[in-house]
């Protein structure tokens, strides 16, 4: 039956086809529901998206790697089936020195820290695997007597209980803490220290020195745990094929997907969610919606304050979901050769992270608004494993770059080359050539994230992870179990648990919640 004003009726509206939008709208599909996927863009994937940045020069361009989504859903999906396969997998994290021979960091090959690291990396790898279950699990409320609630909460303990007292003990001393201090505890070797600091601090608002670090190492140790034994993986034809297979996937299961329809608008009648009004001025009515987008613009945009009552709009508008990582992106005339780095070693993750305090320091500058002028960076050359992504003899340099503020002191107007010929300085160094190679250059800075994806602030989980923003009151208290104050309307995006990367767990949970609320 379709609704008056409108031109159509379906079960469901996903709004976004970003990879968690796909898969929480062929999960739908799998559970009887008729579901219509409304994207903006005209390519699918959200920031999960291959694109040409320069002529014959392909790159992923915001993610580049996949190591997040489990194992599990890939197989549920069949996404080889649909096309996705893997250029490379079980990438290893090389850490660069400007004067010095890089550090793999594998165990048996970091040096008077090896046996430090076997025993460091064995009991992360036990709490990973205790977090795991966290992850797909839609978080218990809080101060309900409701059986389900209690069941999760008395769940979650029995998982931390089954660690061991010892194991148990440490994880709850640890929890709270910065990974500097955690590091500094268990390791000698300065480059060592600065590469697993990285991986705490990527994405985020924090240096190494920041409270709660710990937490999101743990965090993404433990959905790498989830991934299997892929590790970091490459797939072919860059993070875009993941979403065309996901789309594809989506398709198979019967939804319907619409690119180049932006949402203005979400509906509401008789206090509940009732479809969507496009930017055309197209109305689609649905029983159902729910939103790929970040919250802010899902509830303050989209819905709108009006619909909501002061105390949640206050806590929305105060989320903290303003982006410090930065993409750049290289076409080279020529492979770059990095100090001593073999060959291969092109073929898997680089970092420019030599120490904990080379990372604090680099954070420290945007606390005043202020890019480091010595920034850490996660470097990938993927046409090395995927020729394809580049003309012949050609290659592609892909870039994450922290600490680079959504608002800068100078403005990016007037800074957007100072910075960038900042950074192919810093790759110089490392690299000598390299910058006589480029043939062209992209910066996204996180307020071109914010505008290229439509992810308010640029922040690649479309909200900080911290312990206030995270679980249980993710994304914030009123909206943190993937529905939200409005009947009708869920969340499946980043913002809400589990969080962001290429994961999906977002998705499929709330798709959980929709099918399970009928």
């Amino acid at each position: 039956m379709t609704q008056q004003g409108t031109s159509a009726h379906y079960d469901c509206i996903v709004i976004g086809a970003g990879h968690n939008g796909l898969i929480c709208a062929a999960m739908l599909a799998r559970g009887g529901r008729s579901v219509l996927v409304v994207e903006a863009q005209p390519q699918l994937g959200g920031a999960a998206l291959t694109r040409e940045f320069s002529p014959g020069f392909k790159v992923s361009a915001c993610a580049h790697l996949v190591h997040l989504m489990p194992a599990d859903l890939l197989r549920d999906l069949d996404l080889a089936t649909h096309g996705l396969d893997w250029a490379a997998e079980g990438l290893a994290t090389t850490v660069l020195s400007a004067d010095g021979a890089p550090l793999t960091v594998e165990e048996g090959r970091v040096g008077s820290d090896n046996d430090a690291y076997r025993s460091y990396s064995g009991q992360m790898r036990r709490f990973a695997r205790a977090l795991v279950p966290l992850l797909s699990k839609v978080p218990p409320r809080l101060g309900t007597t409701d059986w389900k609630d209690l069941s999760a909460l008395a769940g979650l303990a029995w998982k931390i209980r089954r660690l061991g007292r010892r194991d148990m003990r440490e994880l709850l001393r640890i929890g709270g803490m910065n990974v500097y201090d955690l590091l500094e505890e268990n390791f000698s070797g300065e480059a060592l220290k600065g590469a697993l600091a990285f991986d705490a601090v990527l994405g985020t608002n924090f240096g190494p020195r920041s409270p709660g670090t710990v937490l999101t190492l743990l965090y993404r140790l433990a959905a790498e745990a989830a991934s299997g034994t892929r590790g970091l993986a490459q797939p072919r034809g860059g993070v875009g094929a993941v979403s065309e297979a996901l789309a594809k996937a989506a398709v198979a299961a019967g939804v319907t997907i619409r690119p180049g329809s932006p949402v203005r608008r979400i509906l509401v009648e008789a206090d509940r969610a009732a479809g969507v009004e496009l930017e055309s001025g197209e109305r689609i009515g649905a029983g159902t919606v729910v939103s790929n987008a970040d919250p802010k613009t899902t509830f303050l945009q989209l819905l709108g304050a009006a619909h909501l009552d002061t105390g949640f709009v206050r806590r929305v508008r105060h989320l903290r979901a303003r982006g410090l990582a930065a993409k750049l992106h290289l076409a080279l005339d020529r492979a770059p050769v990095f100090n001593g780095l073999a060959e291969s070693g092109l073929r898997g993750r680089l970092l420019i992270a030599p120490s904990q305090q080379y990372l604090e320091r680099a954070y420290n500058h945007s606390k005043y608004g202020e890019y480091s002028s010595a920034p850490a960076m996660e470097i990938t050359v993927p046409s090395v494993n995927d020729p394809a992504l580049a003309p012949a003899g050609r290659h592609v340099l892909s870039a994450v770059v922290q600490y680079v503020p959504y608002e800068l002191k100078d403005g990016w107007t007037r800074q957007r080359d100072r910075f960038i010929d900042l950074c192919t300085q810093l790759l110089d160094a490392h690299a000598p050539g390299l910058k006589a190679s480029i043939v062209a250059a992209e910066l996204l800075t996180p307020l071109d994230i914010e505008q290229e994806f439509r992810i308010s602030g640029g922040h690649w989980h479309h909200g900080e992870l911290a312990f206030d923003q995270f679980f249980m009151v993710r994304p914030v208290p009123g909206a943190a179990q993937h529905r939200t104050p409005l009947p009708g309307l869920y969340l499946c995006g980043a913002g809400c648990h589990p969080g962001g990367g290429i994961m999906g767990t977002a998705g499929r949970n709330a798709a959980r919640q929709v099918l399970e609320a009928a």
